[in-house]
């Protein structure tokens, strides 16, 4: 079993940045592709960012993208999410997800795809 453990939510004001972390424990950590879900009140969980296992490869949503960095720690157990210029309609619930795959260049958008996910973080941006 994997365990993951996001941290890094918090109250920002619009312009601002925030940087999430998720580390992943429990069974031997190897193969997993990670990604950032987001889910704002009344609203279905969306995809964010995604990070291959071991290329760096990576797929942004086009609300995040160029506001928004995802990457990986050295012992690729642990990601972070880089979010700068915040916007109100950012504010959400941020969920981390971990998917084993067999290969170190897979990108995954799809949470149906994801195997383990963490409690979540909130994220609320003022404006």
């Amino acid at each position: 079993q994997v365990q993951l453990i996001e941290s890094g939510g918090g109250l920002v004001q619009a312009g601002g940045s925030l940087r999430l972390s998720c580390a992943a424990s429990g069974r031997t950590f190897g193969n997993y592709a990670m990604g950032w879900f987001r889910q704002a009140p009344g609203k279905e969980r969306e995809f964010v960012a995604s990070i291959s296992w071991n290329d760096g490869a990576t797929a942004y949503a086009d609300s995040v993208k160029g506001r928004f960095t995802i990457s990986r720690g050295a012992a690729k157990s642990t990601v972070y999410l880089q979010m700068n210029s915040l916007k109100p309609e950012d504010t959400a619930v941020y969920y981390c997800a971990a998917a084993q795959v067999y290969s170190a260049r897979v990108v995954i958008t799809r949470s149906s795809e994801y195997n383990y996910w963490g409690q979540g973080t909130q994220v609320t941006v003022s404006s």
